[in-house]
């Protein structure tokens, strides 16, 4: 039963970023409707508006293969390379990074709730007596 809670647990958690990544597609694919300051913001981190479909496109590949079962542990490596460099990137003009590291925690949760096989390569022990 507590396996099983746990499952859903991730999955529940897992769902809720894939829509928010999903969101940030849309976002990064068409900025003038959802968010017309994001190229402002974009030259405030030194990218040009120019990689912003490119970067919509990986952030949509890490989000379908972490929702799939067979390929959700590499779609979350794959999130926490993406995820770092955007980190790096904000570091490197000293923007706070808290929502980057968070996400990149949450995905590696959800993924560690729903998916048995990591608790062997993962083990959280507990302290013994």
């Amino acid at each position: 039963m507590k396996n099983k809670m746990a499952c859903r647990t991730g999955l529940g958690l897992s769902l809720v970023l894939a829509a928010f990544f999903a969101f940030n597609v849309l976002v990064k694919l068409f900025p003038e409707t959802f968010y017309p300051q994001m190229i402002e913001q974009m030259a405030g981190i030194g990218l040009p508006a120019s990689i912003l479909a490119p970067i919509a496109i990986l952030e949509a590949l890490c989000t379908v293969l972490y929702l799939v079962p067979a390929t959700s542990v590499l779609g979350a490596v794959l999130f926490t390379g993406y995820l770092g460099g955007a980190i790096l990137t904000h570091l490197r003009v000293g923007q706070p990074v808290y929502m980057q590291a968070t996400l990149g925690v949450l995905i590696w949760l959800g993924v560690y709730l729903r998916e048995p096989r990591l608790h062997e390569l993962l083990p959280i022990r507990k302290k013994s007596q």
